[in-house]
């Protein structure tokens, strides 16, 4: 349920709140005065595009926020989106006038695809041009599958991954039959990419210490003539060194420090510096022992790291990248080398496939062939009551052109006759915008319109489905729409009389210049606005009082 709709700064639209009742909200004005100004907000609100030129002339941005009844389903959820404590859910989108748009649930910035998955589950909306997709084949088996319920659902969920699994191994099979002129190339190559990285046996370690030993090589004089003045400095093989002068000081410390308790500490630390430069020293001469630089082996080691740098710039810049790629040549090298191996387990798990595939195809025509008699007998109900009550409607369920698919193997054909002795024919060739327009709405009542949690039940938005229709058959929309809307929320957009007669609450939209405002009505508003849907000027006494039988009526 949408308690609230709030909009800002869209297009002519300065400020508008509108606070939705239970049952059928109507709202309604004269045309051009933005009525689906509103079907845009809520539009926007599900995660819709926002169209260029949107914020209003001369506002910094255009803001719509919606305030929903928490569904039960949602409340105390795990959705990170959905704060634990909230008691209502919030979606709200901003819009800039460069294009830029920002979505909030619940105060908390989202995406664009969070309103559209949480709106779905919401709102639903249906446009005036609604009703022409009823001429698509695809959307006639929606309709169907939708009729037959959760379990069809979920089977339309299991045939969709059969399908794709399907698919997935036929274009393997034909991937490897094509595969069978290039097999003997690609091996070749794969054969010498494998020879080369393997004949350098690249890894990281080994990397690292090549690079440390060129660089010691390359400078292996000047580290040898450093080292050897460190040790001579230390501990040189003729005269005092480092390491005696400074035994001789802490020695000569420690004699007098028993008459100032002051330098026993410095003897100590003298003393301890002493031994540390002692194996500095050891540690240098150890060190002059080491380092050698053997004829060669620099031009060794620089012909492997250019070896490293080619294998690296061929296979994506580091030694990892290049260790998984000789991976995958391996296993390419193994998947080519088994091919006609790896065909006969493909042909295998393709026929298994294909029979899974066919046995969920085959519970989908089951439901389908036993719905299909008993959505029509339901649809020829409502179009009885929305004056087609001579209307024939019959939900035909064919194999499908072009074998089994991702919904199944089935066709649906909706096929109608709208008058006595006519004859049944295809929808999509024979019926009106206006009867369209009331299969549509037939169809709905009958997906809305069984038992169960009512308060589980998306918002549903009507934006002028009406359109083209008038007289009695406008009053048969009119208290069809009423009846869908007991025990559950419909916001309609309408430009008829009849059926704003029939209004739980009545909103209204006026365009004052550059402006437009929306106002709630009541009383003698009411009637005002049935006289101007009229036709008919505000003093006319005969319009005022058709408006009151409009809504005595009702």
């Amino acid at each position: 349920m949408l308690y609230e709709l709030r909009v800002e700064n869209l297009l002519l639209m300065e400020r508008a709140e509108l606070r939705l009742e239970p049952g059928l909200n109507i709202l309604t004005g004269e045309t051009g005065a933005g009525k689906t100004l509103l079907a845009h907000a809520l539009d926007l609100l599900l995660g819709g595009r926002a169209r260029s030129g949107i914020v209003r002339p001369g506002a910094p941005e255009a803001d719509g926020e919606g305030v929903f009844a928490l569904p039960a389903r949602m409340a105390g959820s795990a959705d990170e989106r959905i704060p634990a404590d909230a008691q209502e859910l919030v979606l709200a989108r901003r819009v800039w006038p460069d294009g830029r748009t920002r979505a909030y649930v619940c105060g908390r910035a989202a995406t664009v695809g969070d309103l559209r998955e949480l709106g779905s589950s919401l709102l639903s909306f249906y446009g005036q041009h609604e009703h022409r997709r009823l001429m698509l084949a695809a959307a006639q088996l929606e309709a169907l599958d939708a009729y037959c319920g959760a379990a069809q659902r979920a089977r339309r969920a299991a045939m969709a991954a059969a399908h794709e699994r399907a698919r997935v191994l036929e274009a393997r099979l034909e991937e490897l039959s094509t595969l069978a002129g290039a097999r003997e190339r690609e091996l070749d190559l794969l054969g010498f990419e494998l020879s080369e990285i393997e004949a350098v046996a690249p890894s990281e370690d080994d990397g690292r210490e090549l690079e440390a030993e060129r660089e010691r090589l390359r400078h292996a004089e000047a580290l040898r003539a450093a080292a050897a003045i460190g040790a001579g400095a230390l501990v040189p093989e003729d005269g005092e060194g480092a390491v005696a002068l400074l035994a001789r000081a802490a020695g000569e410390l420690q004699a007098v420090a028993a008459h100032d308790p002051a330098l026993h500490d410095l003897a100590d630390r003298l003393g301890a510096i002493r031994y540390e430069a002692e194996d500095a020293a050891m540690e240098l001469r150890s060190y002059l022992d080491r380092i050698e630089a053997p004829p060669g082996r620099l031009e060794e080691v620089e012909e492997r790291l250019g070896a490293y740098l080619r294998l690296r710039r061929k296979h994506g810049g580091t030694v990892a990248a290049v260790l998984a790629h000789a991976e995958q040549c391996r296993a390419r090298q193994a998947e080519l080398q088994d091919a006609e191996g790896t065909s006969a387990a493909l042909v295998a798990e393709l026929a298994q496939a294909h029979a899974v595939r066919e046995r969920i195809a085959g519970e989908l025509h089951d439901a389908r062939h036993d719905g299909a008699p008993q959505l029509a007998a339901a649809v020829r109900e409502r179009l009885g009551e929305l004056a087609m009550a001579e209307a024939r409607f019959e939900v035909e369920v064919r194999e499908r052109d072009g074998g089994c698919g991702p919904r199944g193997a089935d066709a649906v054909e909706f096929q109608i006759s709208t008058g006595a002795g006519l004859p049944l024919a295809p929808l999509r060739e024979v019926a009106s915008g206006g009867e369209l327009s009331r299969v549509m709405l037939a169809l709905l009542s009958v997906a809305h319109g069984g038992a169960g949690d009512r308060e589980e039940e998306s918002l549903l938005v009507f934006d002028e489905i009406d359109a083209g229709l008038g007289g009695h058959t406008a009053r048969a929309v009119g208290s069809h729409l009423r009846e869908l809307a007991r025990g559950r929320q419909i916001l309609c957009i309408t430009h008829l009389p009849q059926v704003a007669a029939m209004a739980a609450r009545h909103f209204t939209i006026v365009r004052d210049g550059a402006t437009t405002t929306v106002a709630a009505l009541d009383g003698d508003a009411v009637v005002g606005e049935l006289v101007r849907m009229l036709g008919a000027d505000a003093r006319d006494r005969a319009a005022r009082g058709h408006a009151r039988e409009l809504l005595r009526a009702a």
